[in-house]
């Protein structure tokens, strides 16, 4: 697939995107089809870390539905500007933009920033991804950082460290729709963080669809501002559930707790005669992905989670 002649696209995208930003491109696409082979030539094997048959990297989008807009942008072609009031980002297009905008000699494309760098390190390939229903730049910005220095940083991105000096701790935590965490400690201490307010929030968003998809013609099932409404009640969902796990994160290092304990609910879940309760488990909750963050966020400082029984 890396080997197909692309000469054409790009002679067609270099002058507008600039010919080091192609590269990038071509490099990430080939990227990801040695990644497929690697993980191919492991399952042929029976290697236990590739249980299933990987699928082909795939398309981001199709003809049909248009497809997602990304650039990407060498490590070395692009600055930050870090500022309390003001953050940008700088990088450079192609020959066809300067001149459409009348680029002075080496002038760079300037973007607002809204945000904080969560790590430090050197600069990683920048990826920026046109969001069209919030009509929105998202800008992935990763770093490298050297081995020894990882444990300190994942520290330093929360207010409090592990006292060794203490007698180290454990906690259960209860994960629930309406409460989203619910935690004890082995010295008894409680928290609990409720998900009640938010799922009001969520269902007056899927109302507010349901009227919104009730007026199109009979000949559309959505339109931009269907979708802008799908992205903000998601958004507001996942950032609701994060923010409960950080300060939660935070909260548990502060009592030195070492291993949380939750419930595992594989194959528990189950529909229900009840279409709100549904919409809660099914929808709102996100069960999987509910933990998938509580083992990152609380494994990033050095926290064990482990699922057992309920």
């Amino acid at each position: 697939m890396w080997n197909a002649e692309y000469s054409d696209l790009y002679d067609e995208y270099a002058p507008i995107l600039g010919k080091a930003n192609c590269q990038q491109v071509a490099r990430k696409n080939a990227e990801a089809w040695r990644s497929f082979f690697t993980l191919l030539e492991k399952y042929k094997k029976d290697d236990p870390s590739v249980p299933e048959k990987p699928s082909p990297p795939d398309y981001w989008g199709n003809k049909d539905d248009g497809y997602e807009v990304h650039d990407l942008v060498r490590n070395d072609l692009y600055t930050f500007d870090w500022d309390e009031d003001k953050s940008v980002v700088e990088f450079g297009v192609g020959v066809a933009l300067e001149e459409k905008y009348d680029f002075e000699y080496q002038e760079q494309l300037t973007l607002e920033v809204r945000g904080n760098p969560q790590w430090t390190g050197d600069d990683s390939r920048l990826e920026l991804i046109y969001d069209e229903v919030a009509d929105t730049l998202r800008v992935n910005h990763p770093v490298r950082i050297q081995s020894d220095r990882l444990q300190e940083q994942r520290e330093n991105a929360f207010t409090h460290t592990f006292d060794t000096g203490n007698t180290m701790n454990a906690a259960a935590t209860d994960v629930g729709v309406n409460n989203t965490l619910a935690i004890v400690t082995s010295e008894g201490e409680t928290a609990v963080y409720h998900a009640r307010l938010e799922f009001e929030r969520f269902q007056f968003y899927s109302q507010l669809i349901a009227i919104l998809q009730s007026k199109l013609p009979e000949d559309e099932y959505s339109n931009e501002r269907i979708r802008r409404s799908y992205s903000e009640r998601s958004e507001k969902r996942d950032h609701s559930r994060d923010a409960a796990v950080k300060h939660a994160t935070d909260w548990l290092f502060e009592k030195n707790v070492e291993t949380v304990y939750v419930g595992d609910l594989s194959d528990v879940l189950e529909s229900h005669w009840s279409s709100t309760v549904n919409e809660k488990t099914h929808s709102f909750w996100s069960h999987g992905q509910l933990i998938d963050r509580i083992k990152l966020t609380m494994g990033d400082v050095g926290i064990n989670v482990e699922e057992v029984s309920e």
